[in-house]
């Protein structure tokens, strides 16, 4: 029977996660740039256009947020980066918060690395493969707006940034649509995975 989405609510939303008295559950965080579709992707995956909150502005998530899935393990949407109309002071507070996150975790099963299939890596997208690479955090590559190209393009395309990233160890990568059911049922597959048999974090 395949993976399946039956329950999904927002918990919490929290600056330092460290000191955030919630149950211990496997989680898998999403991170990526503030327009490449976070909100939209939790949305879609869980069915509920309401349990993410989608904004026209990028760079609104400015915490770590968890969404609770099935009583079983956590969705974790770290702050978006990238955004060049949020000030200064308030980007180079989140990068602490994110490192804080992935070093300190000890529940993390992966890291889902969202990017858009129709751009290059920009150099905070390179930055954060540096960083999964230095501290050998298993990472699955999510393509995503794959409805802007065509079908023939996106493997060519999914490729590409998988490429660009120079990984050195097996990096999956998912393309992901919200308006496609098969990008849906592909990205399920990918979060079964993670919880149930993991990601090897070796060389390719």
């Amino acid at each position: 029977m395949a993976f399946e989405i039956k329950k999904a609510e927002f918990v919490t939303s929290a600056a330092d996660p460290a000191k955030l008295k919630i149950p211990c559950l496997p989680e898998i965080a999403l991170v990526g740039r503030s327009n490449v579709g976070k909100s939209s992707l939790i949305n879609a995956l869980c069915r509920n256009s309401h349990l993410a909150k989608v904004s026209s502005t990028p760079g609104k998530t400015r915490l770590v947020n968890y969404f609770r899935i099935n009583e079983s393990f956590y969705l974790v949407d770290l702050p978006g980066y990238g955004y060049a109309k949020v000030s200064r002071d308030e980007q180079t507070s989140w990068g602490p918060m994110i490192e804080e996150y992935l070093t300190n975790s000890k529940s993390l099963k992966a890291l889902f690395l969202l990017m858009d299939i129709r751009r290059e890596p920009s150099q905070d997208d390179l930055q954060m493969a540096y960083y999964l690479q230095h501290y050998a955090i298993p990472c699955v590559i999510v393509a995503t707006k794959a409805d802007q190209i065509t079908r023939s393009q996106r493997k060519l395309s999914s490729a590409r940034l998988s490429d660009s990233l120079g990984m050195t160890f097996r990096t999956p990568t998912v393309v992901f649509s919200t308006k496609e059911s098969r990008c849906r049922d592909d990205l399920l597959e990918a979060v079964r995975k993670t919880l149930e048999e993991g990601w090897t974090v070796g060389e390719s």
